[in-house]
C-alpha cells in the first residue's frame, strides 16, 4: 500500500465514524494481504507512510472471504472476482487476513 493510499485511508477515517467503515482487500497473495491488513489495523509495519504507528483498528476482510462473497450478487461477483478466485491461493490469502483481524479483535 503506497503512501498516497495510506493518506486517503487516514483522511477517510478522520472524516467518518469508525463504526461505519470496513476495509475489503483484493491483494493477490497472502504476504501482501497480511501487510495491507496490518496497515489498516495496527499501523504501517514498514513505518514509511502516514499510517506508521497509527492503529486504526479497522475491520478488514478479503474479497475472497465467504463473509464478503455472500454479501455480493452472485452474478456480479462472478463477473468481477470469479477468475481471481480460481487462480489465486484463496485459502492462504483469507487465512492471512483472518489472522490479523482476529488478533486485533482479541
Amino acid at each position: 500500500m503506497d503512501m498516497e493510499d495510506q493518506g486517503i485511508i487516514k483522511k477517510t477515517v478522520d472524516e467518518n465514524d469508525l463504526k461505519n467503515l470496513v476495509v475489503v482487500l483484493g491483494s493477490p497473495d497472502p504476504e501482501s494481504a497480511e501487510i495491507y491488513a496490518e496497515t489498516v489495523t495496527t499501523g504501517d509495519p514498514t513505518f514509511a507512510g502516514p499510517l506508521a504507528g497509527v492503529s486504526l483498528g479497522l475491520p478488514v476482510y478479503h474479497i475472497l472471504e465467504p463473509e464478503i462473497k455472500e454479501l455480493i450478487d452472485p452474478e456480479v461477483y462472478q463477473q468481477q472476482v470469479g477468475v481471481m478466485e480460481m487462480v489465486l491461493d484463496a485459502k492462504s490469502i483469507c487465512e492471512s487476513v483472518r489472522k490479523i483481524r482476529e488478533r486485533v479483535q482479541a
